[in-house]
């Protein structure tokens, strides 16, 4: 097994030779390889009019110049952690309160079923008290006659925004998007949904939340309030999205960073490899290398006389990378 492996290393340190100097493939003693490569599909590129290989320093001329450019000028300047970047942004989060609890409350029965006349004129009857319950500053009434009128009218969509706004009077803010909820989701249109929601979304400090709702209750039908509303979640919105593009661009470079210091790591350890092959002698040489000296690259028939050798360029992957030899 140990003898396998070494050959399977000059196996290795041959093909990297290939890739430096595509002229080993051309060869007269590896016309036979050649053609065993090209009948499993692999394509050999042409010979190459380059005098020898490339040194290291040249290959890390042209290989490393633009990453190291990069680390060096662009990634270490958004070399931030995360606690950084989560610490440089401040809000004004005056009026924000503390969320109410995630009860559940009456929703009503099938919005798809038909409501008898009678029913809709008592649900009729129970939101016009609901209007005078508003009117005496009694929002806890309000929500509970909105409530009733729920029930004999689960399919109208304004009953759940009115029954919003009176959450939202009583700092109940997630009670408010649940109705909001509701509401939209009956009509889609329903500018005082979007309003109400933008508003408890306010309250609760979720700033985006709040401008993209409110932004959308405007554009259905304008409202003053709705609109100052707007304004005044807007520079937190703002902040929120700037922060989130700047942290969204340091995940980026750093995400390159570690790309590039890879692809560095690997551009090392084929180096490595290529020179580990011209500087040892192999156990098998008693060839000549490409341009002439004797012992720098094995002798390919005999390494390749071996049978274990042979299965192992039976794999198209291996036949494949050698056929991908280039300068």
């Amino acid at each position: 097994m140990a003898e396998f492996k070494e050959q399977l290393s000059q196996l290795r340190l041959f093909i990297e030779t290939c890739k430096k100097d595509v002229n080993v493939l051309h060869l007269p003693e590896l016309k036979f390889f050649k053609e065993y490569l090209e009948s499993l599909g692999a394509s050999v590129p042409s010979k190459s009019t380059q005098q020898g290989p490339k040194t290291t320093s040249n290959a890390q001329k042209e290989n490393s110049n633009f990453g190291s450019t990069v680390l060096d000028d662009e990634i270490d300047d958004g070399s931030a952690n995360e606690s950084e970047v989560e610490s440089d942004i401040e809000l004004d989060n005056e009026g924000v309160i503390s969320p109410d609890p995630e009860e559940p409350h009456e929703m009503g029965g099938d919005p798809e079923a038909e409501v008898s006349e009678e029913d809709q004129d008592k649900a009729d009857e129970k939101r016009s008290e609901a209007q005078t319950a508003i009117g005496d500053g009694d929002y806890e009434k309000a929500v509970q006659l909105f409530t009733e009128a729920i029930v004999l009218n689960p399919g109208a969509a304004a009953l759940f925004a009115k029954r919003a706004s009176c959450f939202l009077k009583i700092n109940k803010p997630n009670a408010c998007i649940r109705d909001c909820n509701k509401a939209i989701e009956l009509n889609p249109d329903n500018a005082q949904a979007y309003k109400y929601r933008g508003r408890a979304h306010r309250l609760l400090g979720h700033w985006e939340e709040a401008a993209k709702d409110l932004a959308t209750a405007c554009r259905l039908d304008y409202d003053d309030q709705a609109n100052e509303w707007l304004k005044e979640v807007q520079p937190n919105a703002k902040k929120l999205v700037e922060h989130e593009r700047k942290y969204a661009r340091l995940r980026e470079e750093k995400d390159l960073k570690d790309r590039l210091a890879r692809a560095q790591k690997l551009r090392e350890e084929r180096e490595a490899a290529a020179k580990e092959f011209e500087d040892t002698r192999s156990p098998f040489a008693d060839g000549a290398a490409p341009g002439g000296g004797g012992g720098g690259m094995p002798n390919i028939s005999s390494l390749l006389s071996d049978p274990d050798i042979l299965q192992a360029l039976q794999d198209p992957e291996v036949a494949a990378e050698i056929g991908r030899a280039h300068v």
